[in-house]
């Protein structure tokens, strides 16, 4: 069984998505850490709330990003993690993470990458009126948002949209193509092959 270690910064509704999948038997693994650089994230309530480690990283106890990342690094591997999710992490990921875990960490982005990459990927396209936008979930490495694709959904803009409209329908997405993706990983039905990632069908 796959052990996942999940970095949130925010509410944590993919964690619970991802919770909810590995408690339904969707997902052949568990979330065996979950970790934040926010005190306050929510998230952390609700990985206490499944019986999972909830771990308060701040970085402004370190000196500097190595040393934050390698604090994350050390709480990952303290949990035996094998993969490692960004769930609404909103850090950069240091080396000290990413070569730990090569093609391991996982990453969700409210966009169809290579557009729109970075922080506001919804607010972006939406600024910039694309009829279609969407959801993707990558392998991450150390460029924002540029590494291998495991799995896209587009998601039409609708003449009568808001940003917040349009948000609610990307987070449904979202709770959907990252549990699938994981589920896949989990699986052993992914392969990397330089910037193709391969998903075989169940």
């Amino acid at each position: 069984m796959i052990r996942f270690g999940v970095l949130i910064s925010g509410s944590g509704t993919n964690l619970q998505a991802i919770i909810d999948a590995c408690a339904a038997g969707e997902i052949a693994g568990k979330v065996a850490v979950v970790i934040s650089n926010k005190e306050d994230a929510f998230g952390l309530e609700r990985a206490r709330r499944a019986g999972i480690p909830a771990v308060h990283i701040d970085p402004k106890a370190f000196a500097g990003a190595a040393a934050y990342n390698a604090a994350v690094r050390f709480a990952l591997q303290t949990h035996a993690v094998d993969y490692v999710v960004m769930a609404g992490y909103m850090k950069l990921l240091g080396a000290a993470v990413l070569e730990a875990y090569p093609m391991r960490v996982v990453n969700i982005h409210p966009a169809l990458l290579p557009s729109f990459a970075g922080a506001h990927g919804i607010r972006d396209a939406f600024a910039h009126g694309v009829k279609v936008t969407g959801v993707t979930v990558h392998f991450a490495n150390e460029i924002f948002d540029e590494g291998p694709i495991i799995a896209q959904e587009a998601v039409p803009v609708l003449e009568d949209d808001t940003i917040d409209t349009l948000e609610a329908r990307i987070h449904e997405v979202e709770h959907r193509l990252l549990p699938a993706a994981l589920a896949a990983i989990a699986d052993g039905r992914v392969a990397v092959e330089g910037r193709r990632v391969r998903v075989a069908a169940r």
